[in-house]
């Protein structure tokens, strides 16, 4: 029985650590919260909430399928590779220095990449974890620093063509793939590079900075919407104001437990 329990119990850890840093997180919050609401609905007798509440669980049992692909996926190609054991890195909790310094490094790059006129885009992670954009790139695991970001973007190299993600001060990964925005919320003279930076903003909070390569304008992306023509001191007031409102608390909740500075 002791077995029987830690062996479900550990299984159960591991898939919380898997999709930690996925966008199935905020989604799972809110089937918790849906089912609380039906309990409150049995509790209090309102029948009629209940009715649709239990028609809701119905659809969701058909949703969640499709919802989930991506982690799904992902669960099982870990299984696969024999990774499913193996604990997903953790996100940093970064001091004030280090978020001056991110921001300092992220603008100073960008600054370089639209002199030069050589296209960018550059992901910054918040709270909805983006590993399945991840995983479809080039793992870097580096230290964020305008050499490192510059060099990425050199044409005709490896890792220039995609997104770079950052997650914490680090650069996650390169080469990163993202979902393209509707051709009808943007001007039709932005390509697939604008497409993409406001895409992934439509489907998490992320922040996202584009350099044109045409023009080398610098636009930040955010909640679906493009900002362009931004000079340095501009993006700075941006970026500083956008991550500081995000910055991870100090406490751990239920979907970090277990995770370390």
């Amino acid at each position: 029985m002791f077995l029987d329990i830690s062996l479900v119990a550990y299984l159960l850890y591991k898939l919380l650590s898997l999709i930690r840093g996925t966008r199935a997180v905020p989604l799972i919050n809110g089937l918790f919260i849906l089912f609380l609401a039906n309990l409150a609905a049995r509790w209090f007798e309102l029948y009629t909430i209940q009715f649709i509440l239990d028609n809701l669980f119905i659809a969701a049992s058909v949703a969640v399928p499709i919802i989930f692909q991506p982690e799904l996926r992902r669960a099982l190609e870990h299984l696969g590779r024999g990774r499913l054991l193996v604990t997903n890195r953790v996100t940093d909790d970064l001091k004030e220095e280090e978020w001056r310094r991110l921001i300092d490094q992220i603008v100073r790059a960008t600054e370089i990449l639209g002199r030069n006129k050589t296209g960018a885009l550059m992901v910054i992670e918040r709270e909805t974890g983006l590993a399945e954009y991840t995983d479809s790139g080039i793992k870097v695991d580096g230290l964020v620093s305008w050499e490192l970001l510059t060099n990425i973007f050199i044409p005709n190299t490896p890792l220039h063509d995609g997104a770079v993600v950052i997650r914490g001060n680090h650069v996650a990964a390169a080469a990163c793939w993202l979902p393209l925005a509707e051709a009808s919320v943007l001007a039709h003279d932005l390509g697939t590079r604008h497409r993409a930076g406001v895409g992934i903003t439509e489907q998490s909070d992320a922040v996202t900075v584009i350099v044109s390569e045409e023009t080398g304008t610098i636009s930040l992306a955010q909640g679906g919407k493009l900002i362009r023509h931004l000079d340095e001191q501009s993006l700075r007031v941006m970026l500083t104001t956008l991550l500081e409102a995000h910055k991870p608390v100090t406490s751990r909740g239920f979907w970090n437990w277990g995770t370390t500075s």
